[in-house]
């Protein structure tokens, strides 16, 4: 009896103590840099989410670095090149050099959300 006890409490330990932020294999340093420094930073109101897309045929990563006032969002690639700000800064509408990016984009896949609580 004593055996099931500890197996039970073993695999409650191991499902419970697992990496809830374990990133999908493949995410680049760059995007787990900027998730480690979000989850470094007060809680956002939503919490903050980093997605993966298929734009203009390259798999790349939009991380909202911050939600407000003159900061831009980034979309990057897998070799961490900056591809453009989709959204934010002064004019609301990033940088410029992606305006099709939310028309365009596709295979939403979300890499990694913040669970903490505000």
């Amino acid at each position: 009896m004593k055996r099931i006890a500890y197996l039970l409490v073993g695999l409650m330990a191991v499902s419970f103590g697992c990496d809830r932020d374990r990133l999908p294999k493949g995410t680049p340093q760059c995007v787990r840099d900027e998730i480690e420094k979000i989850k470094q930073a007060p809680v956002w109101n939503p919490p903050l989410k980093v997605y993966r897309y298929l734009y203009k045929g390259q798999t790349v990563y939009y991380i909202p670095v911050y939600q407000c006032c003159d900061f831009a969002s980034q979309l990057v690639d897998e070799n961490c090149n900056v591809v453009c700000s989709p959204d934010g800064g002064l004019s609301g509408r990033g940088d410029g050099r992606c305006p099709d990016f939310t028309a365009t984009r596709s295979n939403e896949k979300l890499v990694w959300q913040d669970t903490r609580k505000p």
